[in-house]
């Protein structure tokens, strides 16, 4: 896949419908909402350095925390 568009006069775009085009415009801001969150934790990281080990919580438990979650979302089939 090229990553540059063709050229805009050969070019023939399909439109969305509104509904596909209000889903796919939120789904953009959730995702530019993470990546802002992402680039303040790495800017304060950069500035500040790594936080000490007993401010961190591990990642096992950060795993069964999500996971619990997960469960509760969506039930396991039988």
């Amino acid at each position: 896949m090229s990553e540059q568009p063709p050229p805009a006069d050969t070019a023939v775009r399909q439109q969305l419908e509104p509904d596909a085009a209000d889903a796919l415009r939120a789904y953009a801001a959730r995702t530019r909402e993470s990546a802002d969150q992402l680039a303040a934790v790495l800017e304060d990281i950069a500035i500040n350095g790594l936080p000490s080990v007993e401010d961190c919580t591990p990642w096992e438990d950060l795993r069964e925390t999500h996971l619990a979650r997960l469960t509760t979302q969506r039930p396991a089939v039988a």
